[in-house]
């Protein structure tokens, strides 16, 4: 069974930066697609930005395009989501997510991803 570990959440002001790193200890990721997706409190789960497998191929929310990017090192079986400009509406609990196979498009959509992480907690605020 994957098991995903998120981290790198906190506390940040608006206009700040995070990045998370979604990782697993016992499987390669290198041939899973990875996602990020968040919940914020009374709102359904979202996709936020999907990679594929080879990390050529890359989706984002609207809400986060420019601001956001997901990027990959299979090397180190590590999915990573870099967060500048930070906005308090991103507040949110963050989960990473794999699928295999991968789609065959890159598209975030909740219902292709069989294995979660536990989530890490977002809150931008000053």
């Amino acid at each position: 069974q994957l098991q995903l570990v998120e981290s790198g959440g906190g506390l940040v002001q608006p206009g700040g930066s995070l990045r998370l790193s979604c990782a697993t200890s016992r499987f390669t990721l290198d041939y899973y697609a990875i996602g990020w997706f968040r919940q914020a409190p009374g709102k359904e789960r979202e996709g936020v930005s999907c990679i594929s497998s080879s990390g050529g191929s890359t989706d984002y929310a609207d809400s986060v395009k420019g601001r956001f990017t997901i990027s990959r090192d299979n090397a180190k079986n590590t999915v990573y989501l870099q967060m500048n400009s930070l906005r308090p509406e991103d507040t949110a609990v963050y989960y990473c997510a794999a699928v295999f196979p991968p789609p065959v498009k890159t598209i975030c959509l909740i219902y292709e991803y069989s294995y979660w992480g536990q989530g890490t907690q977002v809150t931008v605020s000053s």
